[in-house]
């Protein structure tokens, strides 16, 4: 698999850490979360993946919110 690198602000690296906390805890109960507990690297891989699907399945809820997103930002 190809590994991606990307720098961000030490600010947006806590922020990024705190949200994979939240995202882990909220995934103790099993079954509840699609990826499992996330870390920072599981957090960012799940977003890519479905920024990806804007692509490979751009009807699908992952793909067309993600290109919501690119749209707010000025993108496609």
């Amino acid at each position: 698999m190809p590994t991606i690198a990307v720098e961000v602000t030490e600010e947006d690296a806590a922020d990024l850490a705190a949200l994979a906390k939240r995202c882990a805890e909220a995934a103790r109960e099993p079954g509840t979360a699609s990826h499992g507990a996330l870390t920072v690297p599981g957090l960012l891989a799940t977003l890519a993946e479905d920024t990806a699907m804007g692509i490979r399945r751009p009807g699908s809820w992952e793909g067309s919110n993600m290109a919501q997103v690119l749209r707010g930002h000025g993108y496609l």
